[in-house]
């Protein structure tokens, strides 16, 4: 039986692509000979993006609308329809008629392959090239080199994601377009694809090049989670044990100093070095301590264990109904 089709796009003010979106969509979807719906997340239009949302689910009852009370960022927005998609596998577009929806045909085939997750790459990107594709390159370079996940283009909102690997990545931030990294670090088997890519007819783009800083800060944040987010001791004792070590030799010297010249131990830099590094390597080893009890209390809540699995044989659903609902064995 073939893979269900959840589209979930985001909207902010984009009354004249909506309609167009829709036709895309209405024109593709139905030659994958797959069930699916449409869920358009409302980030907060001030236009009339809505009303012309409205229009669309009194003909089609494949659309569905969320609306949020005010503008709260793609990334809610992403996971917003993410969390309301009921179908198998969940793609995420842009809804400024930039992805391709032809695209979806051929991710969805990567997806039965045995990807878990097949995320776009706008080689012929038909943007301009200093305040968008030349920052974009940059940050990609950065990224790539600090998370170790070999990418080209983080920012293509087009995606085909398995829905039980999509429901365990927490959106906030500028996080969605981390969502590769963090479901690789999760376990997922992810996959580049070259994807089309037009450029904007209608609306202005809600990005501009501050948002480079933006996805900078959440880059520090997911650097964290995939190396330090089980065991944060390993970040901050190394750190104080670090420290430990600079104050140990820094009083040793001073000692020596004192003891082979005579020389002023107050007075001494080393010496002020030694107790200052004393100290901070304490509040390191403070900060991992409580860095190890959040993690422990945050994976004994149920809220995720710090492992996913794929698949399980020969286990009765009894079995399976003792862990929570989010790392069931995939369908």
């Amino acid at each position: 039986m073939s893979l269900s089709v959840s589209v979930v796009v985001p909207i902010y003010n984009e009354e004249e692509n909506v309609p167009l979106m829709y036709e895309a969509l209405d024109r593709v979807l139905p030659t994958t000979e797959r069930d699916y719906e449409i869920i358009f997340v409302d980030d907060g239009s001030t236009d009339h993006s809505l009303t012309r949302l409205n229009q669309l689910t009194e003909k089609d009852h494949a659309v569905k609308i969320v609306q949020f009370r005010g503008n709260f960022g793609q990334s809610a927005a992403m996971g917003a329809g993410i969390q309301y998609a009921s179908k198998d596998v969940i793609i995420t577009m842009d809804g400024d008629l930039q992805n391709d929806p032809n695209d979806i045909p051929m991710m969805l085939a990567k997806i039965e392959e045995g990807y878990d997750l097949v995320h776009g790459w706008r080689k012929n990107r038909q943007d301009t090239f200093i305040n968008r594709k030349l920052p974009s390159k940059c940050a990609n370079w950065l990224i790539s080199k600090v998370t170790g996940f070999p990418v080209r283009d983080l920012g293509c909102t087009l995606k085909a994601i398995r829905s039980e690997v999509a429901k365990e990545i927490e959106l906030y931030g500028e996080m969605h377009r981390f969502i590769p990294i963090l479901a690789a670090w999760r376990g997922a088997k992810c996959v580049e694809v070259v994807t089309n890519h037009h450029p904007r007819r209608f609306g202005v783009s809600k990005y501009g090049i501050g948002r480079v800083f933006r996805v900078l800060l959440d880059l520090i944040t997911v650097k964290f989670l995939i190396q330090y987010m089980i065991s944060p001791m390993r970040l901050f004792g190394t750190a104080g044990l670090g420290c430990l070590i600079v104050s140990g030799l820094s009083g040793l010297t001073t000692i020596g100093m004192k003891l082979i010249q005579d020389a002023d131990m107050t007075g001494n830099p080393l010496f002020t070095l030694a107790v200052f590094s004393g100290m901070v390597s304490v509040q390191f080893f403070v900060l991992g301590m409580l860095g190890e009890m959040g993690a422990r209390i945050y994976f004994s809540n149920d809220v995720r264990p710090p492992f996913a699995i794929r698949n399980t044989v020969n286990f009765d659903s009894e079995s399976t109904e003792t862990f929570p609902q989010t790392f069931h064995k995939a369908a």
